[in-house]
């Protein structure tokens, strides 16, 4: 049977074991920058080196999420979801073991595969399961992987500092203990396939769709560039590996918040409202935060990361209001392919900050805000947009519960 639409009161119970899920994939998904202090010596990396590591995890976990959307709205997602974290889990938290630069590589890009076919099918259920408030959905979803990427950095940093690199195995049997009690209740969840899905579905939207794509770049681009190298910063001008990371958990935390208001607002108020003011917010504090330090320096990063993020579920509810057909896919370009478009520029901002320093590569980087809320205002309003009527998912029907 079809999911019901749940009152505006009320979150279908499945919305939250994905966004429990979504936390611990995500935690693990970023396991790799708080290392980069330790990793950097041990394999004599330089800046670029590291940025190219993570534009191949950004190309595996985000960009790969396209294939894995395609074949989610037509082959079994239950199984992506359920063997995804397992896989990326088991991978990612074998990174303190590399020797080389190349098998930190291969870690980095299996463990971002299993986190990749997670993704669209998760996203493409919290927001058919949302009911008269996609956006709130979509708010708790997303905000349990921002929450978890933002944790990361406080249990994988001091671990390794402490005990070393190699001690980042252990850290898989947590995550897996938690998968234990999500694989048990994960809904039956079919798929009618037809030939209305995936990327061919998707054409009558290619603009408004291309220009949503091209704000998630830009904003993933700013986002990753101050978390992959704020660590490496603050532990250049003294800061502890342990000091450093827990600077960048507050600064990912804040933008889990912002994350997790953003989708609320979009349904009050529109979504193209709420993309380019809170764009346009991000930017003065990121700009003043690399010229800071201490406390200040954390309030401006968390502030500028709240507002940067909080668009986050906001371009994945409007890309599906866009186009509404084949969730998965849309998911999948609005989270996976523009989050990984925006990754790989990583490899460009680390030759950069080789050049210039790291500093004022996140001062310019912290403008490039703007340029996306520019592009926001092309955008149709959201307010007139049919919310999307084909239940592509269907999944066994449970009890809703309250917020």
């Amino acid at each position: 049977m079809t999911e019901r639409a749940t009152p505006t009161w009320r979150l279908h119970p499945t919305v939250l074991l994905m966004a429990t899920a979504h936390m611990v994939v995500d935690g693990y998904g970023n396991i790799y920058a708080p290392l980069l202090p330790l990793l950097i010596p041990k394999l004599n990396l330089t800046l670029a080196a590291a940025g190219t590591l993570t534009a191949l995890y950004q190309l595996a976990a985000s960009v790969a999420q396209v294939g894995f959307g395609h074949l989610a709205d037509r082959w079994r997602p239950r199984v992506l979801v359920m063997a995804g974290p397992v896989v990326s889990i088991l991978i990612l938290s074998q990174i303190g073991l590399a020797t080389s630069t190349p098998m930190l590589a291969l870690i980095l890009v299996t463990g971002g595969l299993g986190a990749a076919a997670f993704h669209p099918p998760a996203a493409a259920l919290a927001h058919r399961l949302g009911g008269a408030r996609p956006g709130f959905a979509m708010s708790v979803h997303v905000t349990g992987g921002t929450l978890g990427f933002s944790l990361g950095p406080l249990l994988f940093g001091p671990v390794a500092a402490h005990f070393g690199l190699g001690a980042t195995s252990l850290l898989a049997l947590p995550g897996l203990l938690v998968l234990a009690f999500f694989l048990t209740r994960v809904p039956p969840i079919e798929v009618h396939t037809g030939n209305r899905g995936g990327l061919r579905a998707l054409r009558p939207y290619a603009r408004p769709l291309a220009l949503l794509y091209l704000i998630v770049v830009l904003r993933t681009m700013t986002s990753l560039a101050f978390a992959t190298f704020v660590p490496v910063m603050l532990t250049r001008r003294g800061s502890t590996v342990a000091e450093a990371d827990a600077m960048v958990a507050g600064y990912l935390f804040a933008s889990g918040i912002g994350g997790f208001f953003g989708g609320p607002a979009a349904d009050r108020y529109g979504p193209r409202r709420v993309i380019a003011l809170s764009l346009v917010l991000a930017a003065p504090f990121l700009v003043a935060a690399p010229l800071l330090s201490g406390w200040p320096f954390l309030a401006a990063l968390a502030i500028g990361g709240m507002f940067l993020q909080s668009t986050l579920p906001v371009n994945v509810t409007f890309g599906q209001m866009l186009a509404p057909v084949s969730a998965a896919t849309v998911s999948s370009l609005m989270m996976g392919f523009a989050w990984g478009t925006g990754g790989i520029t990583a490899l460009f901002v680390g030759m950069l900050a080789d050049r210039i320093g790291i500093r004022d590569t996140l001062l310019g980087l912290a403008c490039v805000p703007v340029l996306a809320a520019a592009v926001a205002l092309a955008l149709p309003s959201g307010r007139s947009l049919r919310m999307p009527g084909e239940q592509r998912f269907i999944v066994a029907e449970t009890p809703e519960i309250t917020e």
